[in-house]
């Protein structure tokens, strides 16, 4: 009777967890949509320049005496009314790119890109901030050809990586002209890969019989019900080779001075060690970048917002739930290289 009532309160505790997940998960995403929506669909725009503007004309307001304060401020207003009488400066558009597994984005990119090739004059250029693990094939390939329509109207594209730009994620990165990597940034994972669990043999064991069937020599190959083959898995192995084929075809083809034996191996490099090996050509931040753009060029963030339906937004949370524990691998590989 005691197993039993510990085994019950174990089921229940689980069940209660569970829920407790559940629950979280719609409050958060509903706690999201009440704050989104005030915003309305559409492309927004920024000045990157008033804004780093407003931001140390309010620190110098706090920490210079009054006069002080006043002379800076006449300063600047000269400086920016010079600036105006020189006439029109170039252009930076600014893009940010967050990815997930499903590089769910990419609707926002297109739009972003659209309007910036619709308006992008000569001496303009393009800024991405991409912050990417990877994650599935044609989805992070529809993202890199978003950039790609940039390079091919000839317009400079400059990628920025704080943080990861790995798999996915640096298949769009090596479409720019020039990578910018922070020191610690994570870059490369050139390769491919498919998991999925097996349960035949638990099935089995209980009885029960798993049914596929396909018309097609390859509809269906390695499953996770079935009974999987010797040949299931070697066609599998040959459409991950293909896969990792075209990746490196587009590596080569925008960044052909890497030596693909060398890189193309699934690994991944920190910030100082991937400039070495030629995925990154400069080591620096985004902050850094914008900030020195700032001095000579007008600098704008343009984002296209999208209103996503609640049911949406409730799998984008399952999915961020994924991602995270998909993530955590990198933590736990980069962690486990820290001095102890």
């Amino acid at each position: 009777m005691t197993e039993f009532i510990a085994g019950y309160g174990l089921f229940l505790l689980k069940a209660i967890t569970i829920v407790a997940a559940v629950v979280a998960i719609i409050a958060t995403a509903a706690a999201a949509g009440r704050k989104a929506s005030g915003r309305h669909e559409g492309l927004e725009v920024e000045s990157l320049n008033k804004k780093y503007r407003s931001l140390v004309a309010n620190l110098r307001k706090v920490i210079l005496s009054k006069n002080d304060w006043k002379a800076s401020a006449k300063t600047e207003k000269a400086r920016i009314k010079a600036e105006t009488r020189a006439g029109k400066r170039a252009r930076t558009f600014v893009i940010d790119f967050k990815g997930d597994l499903k590089a769910t984005a990419v609707a926002s990119l297109r739009e972003e890109v659209s309007a910036i090739l619709a308006v992008a004059g000569e001496g303009d250029q393009v800024v991405a901030r991409i912050e990417n693990f990877g994650g599935v094939v044609h989805e992070h390939g529809l993202a890199a050809s978003q950039l790609a329509r940039l390079r091919d109207r000839n317009i400079p594209l400059t990628v920025t990586v704080d943080k990861v730009a790995a798999s996915g994620g640096y298949l769009m990165a090596c479409i720019a002209d020039r990578i910018v990597a922070a020191p610690f940034a994570i870059l490369g994972s050139i390769g491919v890969i498919a998991q999925l669990p097996n349960f035949n043999r638990l099935l089995d064991n209980h009885g029960i019989d798993f049914e596929q069937i396909t018309a097609g020599e390859y509809k269906r190959t390695v499953t996770m019900f079935g009974r999987n083959t010797d040949e299931d898995r070697a066609k599998l192995q040959k459409d991950l080779d293909d896969v990792h084929e075209l990746f490196k075809a587009v590596v080569a083809k925008y960044r052909p001075h890497l030596e693909l034996a060398k890189v193309a191996t699934g690994e991944y490099w920190y910030g100082t060690r991937a400039l070495e090996l030629g995925l990154a050509d400069e080591i620096g931040t985004s902050d850094e970048l914008l900030a020195e753009l700032t001095r000579e060029r007008d600098v704008y963030s343009v984002c296209y917002r999208i209103k996503q339906p609640l049911p949406k937004k409730l799998l984008a949370q399952v999915d961020g739930v994924l991602e995270t524990a998909d993530a955590s691998g990198w933590r736990r590989r980069f962690e486990s290289r820290l001095p102890r």
